[in-house]
């Protein structure tokens, strides 16, 4: 693991990154919910950017990885604002977002603040409104007390030690959703999903599809694949939708 640079992010928050120099446009890796950016699908993707030629960003959000704050403290909101702000202090002219499960969202919510710069989107597994879709509409009636009652709940997770979800995240989850009013993505648009994902459903990638406006979306299903979608098949898979954009775009 190299060390990486520091940015200096709102509200005094210090956002670890590591940028790969090249031509345009930027390839930004965001990634998903309690994930980082040493994960399989940065890594490779950077790899892959650098043997390229491309330009490439990966970072941590705040409370993610080696940035600053803790998980508890962060919210949807809080993330957006890193990524926006990152984005627009360390890249220059079209970006290309990759964005993985809770990444997937952010990418969305990007693309309502910088559409005039995205010249494409990939998302994988994306997760829009999951604090919403998944997260409060599956809670018992003794959780959603609970969260009201002490600001948080734990939840267990496929992935990783259980989740703590805070009465924070889950309100300011609702002044960001994205499949509740029109949402235009006025650039092509990869998604890739796996039916064997049990974080994300494929409903919700259809879902996605059906909701958005955009002259090029396409879903793509892959059988057997989980959540992570980071096998090789698979890293092929995003290396093939990245590269269909960049051929659109050039």
């Amino acid at each position: 693991m190299t060390t990486p640079n520091t940015f200096a992010g709102p509200e005094g928050r210090r956002l670890a990154y590591h940028l790969t120099p090249g031509r345009g446009p930027w390839i930004i890796f965001l990634g998903g919910l309690k994930s980082d950016m040493e994960g399989t699908k940065a890594l490779h993707l950077e790899d892959w950017a650098r043997a390229q030629g491309r330009a490439f960003l990966r970072f941590d959000y705040s409370g993610h990885g080696q940035s600053s704050e803790t998980f508890e403290e962060g919210c949807i909101g809080d993330w957006a604002e890193d990524t926006y702000q990152i984005i627009q202090a360390l890249t220059d002219g079209p970006i290309l977002p990759v964005g993985s499960s809770m990444g997937g969202w952010q990418a969305l919510l990007l693309a309502k603040r910088l559409a005039d710069r995205i010249t494409g989107l990939v998302t994988i597994a994306a997760a829009p409104d999951f604090t919403e879709d998944s997260y409060w509409a599956g809670f018992s009636d003794a959780q959603r007390a609970q969260l009201q009652e002490d600001g948080r709940v734990e939840i267990p997770s496929d992935y990783m030690e259980p989740y703590v979800i805070t009465w924070r995240m889950i309100e300011d989850g609702r002044k960001h959703l994205v499949l509740r009013s029109p949402l235009d993505l006025p650039f092509p648009v990869r998604c890739l999903q796996g039916t064997a994902d049990t974080a994300v459903s494929t409903e919700t990638a259809l879902r996605l599809v059906d909701h958005a406006t955009c002259p090029d979306m396409r879903l793509i299903l892959v059988k057997d694949a989980d959540h992570r979608f980071s096998d090789g098949p698979c890293l092929g898979i995003i290396e093939t939708a990245i590269e269909d954009i960049l051929a659109l775009a050039e």
